[in-house]
């Protein structure tokens, strides 16, 4: 990895923004600000070298650390205070709580591409391919999600389909293990991700399913074009 000489105003910036947020308590949770100007509120984050994992309550993501542009300390939410009874006098409406948006598909593909040793284009490809990139994206086998998992494989896989980044996470991690089952052939692997491991098994290759057939050559086309 080649790394600048010289850190600009603006660098300098975000890395001091960052080492602060590192020793900063973490008891309220914070929000991690991406580059893109999202926001993603988490319990806590880890810089390890180049990357930086942002953690919740189903465990961690991790990213790039130049992907990240700061951390924001949540404010600890003030214990009521008792208020004197006033005849005729109601209290004002507590204001709607706004909820920070999860990162893109994008970004959680590549976190979960970094995380599992796999082509960030690659895990892009599958999950354009399966979704179209649509958090809610449900097929008419009941298939759930960006990945598209079944209740049956996330079940396996102790996940919840229906949250994005669990989706996801799981989704690579799976690609990952019929790569590794398949000695790295990737035809095989998106075939077993389309069909299942059962009917490559069968076949001794991609079966001789049109669907199937045309997954592998839409992603193997997709992956091509973006690695060149």
């Amino acid at each position: 990895m080649r790394h600048n000489k010289r850190t600009g105003p603006m660098q300098l910036k975000n890395l001091l923004l960052l080492a602060v947020a590192c020793v900063l308590p973490a008891t309220a949770g914070e929000y991690a600000i991406f580059a893109s100007g999202t926001r993603m509120h988490i319990d806590r984050h880890e810089v390890v070298g180049s990357k930086v994992r942002l953690y919740n309550a189903d465990g961690f993501i991790e990213f790039d650390l130049s992907r990240i542009q700061a951390f924001e300390a949540e404010e600890p939410v003030p214990a009521p205070v008792r208020q004197p009874v006033v005849p005729a006098v109601s209290a004002p409406a507590a204001a709607p709580q706004i909820q920070a948006p999860l990162p893109t598909p994008q970004e959680l593909a590549d976190a979960a591409a970094d995380k599992y040793g796999l082509p960030r284009q690659l895990v892009r490809a599958v999950m354009q391919a399966e979704s179209g990139f649509q958090v809610q994206a449900v097929s008419p086998k009941g298939a759930i999600g960006l990945m598209q998992l079944m209740p049956g494989t996330a079940q396996t896989l102790g996940v919840d389909p229906n949250d994005p980044v669990q989706n996801v996470d799981a989704g690579a991690r799976y690609l990952r293990d019929l790569l590794q089952k398949y000695d790295g052939h990737l035809w095989h692997a998106l075939a077993a991700y389309n069909a299942g491991p059962g009917a490559v098994d069968r076949y001794n290759g991609v079966p001789p399913y049109t669907e199937t057939i045309l997954y592998v050559k839409k992603i193997g086309d997709q992956y091509t074009k973006g690695s060149q």
